[in-house]
């Protein structure tokens, strides 16, 4: 554990410029084409990158120039997010013959790509081929929705399945890597960005991650059907001080470990082929700069043996971060600590030059860098296929096919979470003669999309309103009025949408977050919705005819008085290109709703970070105000919806919670049992989840931990058994200097259908010690359903 606690006193410390000539040689070495710096000098760190890399790529490294080399090192532009491919200019095809660039973003097109790589691999000197990537975070042409509302399943085979047709479509376009998955856990919902990854729990975020890579990458990276995986942003970026983007993350290193790594390490098990680093810095010392962090934790101790890339721009913002006072030493800074691409920044190619020529340690690092960025090329099989992705008839096939949208529909109508339901509002019956659908996102193309969209067409999409009027009963009349968009106040719309809803039986809301409200560089001080929104719901509330709300959003947004006027409340997230008639699917009762919040909904904005897994404190939240306990005094001690939170249109009872056994050895297996039935009249998933607290420890524990869950399928009346087997391991503690520590003693564990339903307990004693490999939120538990 050595290493990691350098890493530890390193990315909790600082970064020092003056240290970066501290491998300098005495005399410039000579630039040679076939100088063998596979052995690193005295003094410098030991990579096996080269050492172990295949013949060809050491061959090639050989080979190549200084020139060459650092050029692949390079990810350029070939375009802009919306205007791909327009900067492969004649100039630009140049610069590919001379080896200048080792990647594009942006860009995409089996035809275009294949010519681009044609130039490559036939008319530069050595023929190495060009990496094409892109953003590939919730589908390519067929959008799936968010990330968040994908991990609202609570099935990793869903985003497996739908990470598989991204990779199948994505390939198909002539690209080979993707910037995903995201797995930053995130616990403050102001932060934008809480839209991309799988919400606030790290062992929810470490299933999610798996099921993204293992999707993405299929059974080998040769298959020209999948795509490279890029697990980001490796750091702790999702907990930016007062949720703002990019922000420094100041948190403890047991946090780090216990709460942030756990995704990241769960991705490198499932074989993730690249990691970016994040933005931001923690406390103070920023990722793409932290060698202790990327050579150390991920490389040395996790055994990641793939290619690094940096985020946009991030190696020349290390200047901005004030570790680094020219490009140059942000580049060897970012060299040195194991980047090995950097994206669009053209810093590493540009600024490292003559850097590289006066240091033998860092030669030795940029030809780690470049074998292993040339591994990953060979991995691709792009050296012995690299026109394998560049087929238009199957590109023309793939795109949009029936089964991708079929697919879509699907997960969409999986990913809904209904939040209230008072006195059964939905689904609803089929009866009814008029309904008014209310509300501009009810028609908003875009926001179905979200961020991230690839190549999502809004010409693709099935709006709201378009799925709720081809799918409503016959004999039910729809009506529509826009009221206002969430960026836009129009006082005469929402009083012609009071209107159109007075008329009819029963009134469809369709209010919430439009897709620019959550994202990247989107963080909000603000958690309530845009005022036009809350301007119409009330409107619509005052008709007094009852109203179903279909919530869009990015993010758990906070609803308290909507939640309490309407009848009930569903949580639509950004759907993608099916979400009208996913939507309509729960609606009239075709699929019962089943998805779980990956995150808390606070009452209001004021009340986060609030997550479930908090620690219990000296004084703990009471519900009675006069005792002095850790709370706010004008809300309750609640969230709004609680984590693991959502309702179906069925209902469940739980048996017992059983143990096999209750004295459990350091190296043991925890085997627990439970019997659920669907007591409803149709049928229904159910998402049975697993809870652990240790009472008593050494170092205080969060209140509850999740350890295990599985969505359950059960028809009327069907009764089934669910196993959950876990170890010891998944309890350990880590501990500075120790590493991850299995300690005696009591283990209790709940079984329940939220964090805040609780539906049965059953305790183990652990009795005896032990020390662990792995971050233990990081730990798979076995399900097994009978």
């Amino acid at each position: 554990m050595q290493s990691i606690r350098r890493g530890f006193h390193a990315f909790l410390g600082t970064v020092s410029v003056a240290a970066l000539a501290s491998c300098a040689t005495p005399a410039d070495p000579p630039v040679s084409a076939v100088a063998d710096t596979a052995v690193p000098a005295s003094g410098c760190t030991a990579s096996s990158s080269l050492l172990t890399a295949s013949t060809r790529v050491q061959d090639l490294v050989s080979r190549m120039t200084l020139d060459e080399k650092l050029g692949q090192l390079n990810q350029a532009p070939g375009g802009r997010s919306k205007s791909l491919n327009s900067k492969l200019t004649p100039e630009e095809l140049d610069k590919v013959r001379r080896g200048e660039i080792g990647s594009y973003l942006h860009v995409a097109g089996a035809a275009p790509l294949g010519a681009l790589q044609k130039v490559a691999v036939e008319e530069s000197r050595l023929g190495i081929p060009l990496l094409f990537a892109m953003d590939v975070v919730h589908g390519y042409r067929t959008i799936f929705p968010v990330p968040i509302a994908m991990t609202s399943t609570w099935d990793p085979a869903d985003w497996q399945a739908a990470a598989a047709i991204s990779a199948d479509e994505a390939s198909s376009a002539g690209l080979h890597w993707t910037f995903a998955p995201m797995v930053d856990v995130a616990r403050d919902p102001r932060w934008g960005r809480i839209v991309e990854g799988a919400g606030s729990d790290p062992y929810l975020g470490a299933r999610m991650a798996e099921a993204q890579v293992h999707g993405y990458q299929g059974e080998s990276l040769a298959d020209p059907h999948t795509l490279l995986a890029t697990t980001k942003h490796f750091g702790v970026y999702g907990a930016p001080t007062g949720g703002r983007d990019y922000g420094s993350a100041d948190v403890s290193e047991r946090t780090v470990m216990e709460t942030y790594m756990p995704p990241f390490h769960a991705a490198t098990k499932a074989g993730s082929g690249s990691f970016m680093t994040a933005f931001n810095d923690i406390a103070g010392v920023p990722t793409t700069a932290n060698e202790d962090l990327i050579d150390g934790l991920l490389r040395a101790e996790w055994g990641f043996d793939g290619m690094i890339v940096s985020d946009w721009n991030a190696v020349a913002e290390l200047i901005n971060h004030g570790v680094a006072e020219t490009r140059e030493q942000a580049g060897i800074l970012a060299l040195r600590a194991g980047v090995d691409m950097d994206m669009t920044a053209g810093v590493l190619s540009g600024e490292l030059k003559d850097a590289v020529q006066a240091d033998d340690c860092l030669m030795h690092d940029l030809d780690a860098a470049v074998a292993r960025i040339l591994t990953t090329k060979e991995r691709l099989g792009l050296f012995d296929t690299p026109l394998a992705y560049h087929d238009g008839a199957r590109e023309s096939a793939t795109l949009l096919a029936p089964e991708h949208r079929a697919a879509a529909r699907r997960i969409a109508a999986r990913s809904m979470v209904l939040l209230t339901n008072k006195n059964g509002a939905l689904p609803l019956s089929g009866t009814e003669k008029s309904i008014a659908v209310i509300g501009a996102l009810a028609e908003d193309r875009m926001t179905q999309l979200g961020s991230w969209r690839a190549r999502g067409d809004a010409a693709d999409v099935v709006t709201l309103l378009e799925g709720i009027r081809a799918n409503a009963p016959e004999g039910t009349a729809i009506s529509y009025a826009p009221g206002s968009h969430p960026n836009d106040f129009d006082a005469d719309a929402i009083r012609n949408a009071t209107e159109a809803a007075s008329q009819a039986d029963r009134v469809l809301l369709v209010i919430g977050e439009d897709y620019d409200l959550s994202g990247e560089a989107r963080s909000r001080s603000d958690l309530a919705l845009p005022a036009s929104q809350i301007a119409l719901a009330e409107a619509v509330f005052a008709t007094g005819k009852p109203v179903t709300v279909i919530l869009l959003t990015g993010r758990p947004v906070a609803i308290e008085s909507i939640a309490q006027r309407a009848d009930a409340v569903l949580n639509a997230w950004m759907l993608g290109v099916e979400a009208g008639n996913a939507l309509s699917d729960v609606l009239w009762g075709d699929v019962s709703p089943a998805g779980r919040l990956p995150a808390n909904f606070p009452r209001r904005t004021g009340a986060v970070p609030f997550t479930y897994s908090e620690y219990p404190g000296g004084r703990p939240a009471d519900p009675d105000l006069a005792k002095d306990s850790n709370r706010y005094h004008d809300l309750p001690i609640t969230p709004l919806f609680a984590f693991g939170h959502g309702l179906s249109y069925s209902s469940f009872e739980y048996g017992d919670l059983t143990v096999d056994a209750t004295d459990i050895a350091a190296d043991g297996n925890i085997r627990l049992s439970v019997d659920v039935t669907n007591t409803g009249l149709r049928a229904a998933d159910e998402v049975v989840q697993l809870y652990m607290r240790d009472p008593v420890a050494s170092i205080a524990r969060p209140k509850l931990e999740l350890r295990g869950f599985k969505r359950v399928p059960l028809e009327a009346g069907e009764t089934r058994r669910v196993t959950f087997t876990l170890t010891p391991a998944q309890a350990a503690i880590w501990k500075s200097g120790t590493g991850w520590q299995v300690e005696a003693g009591r283990l209790d564990f709940m079984i329940g259908a939220a964090s805040d339903d609780i539906r049965g307990t059953v305790s183990v004693n652990i009795t005896g010690t032990a020390i662990s490999a792995a971050p233990a939120a990081a730990l798979e538990t076995k399900v097994d359903v009978q």
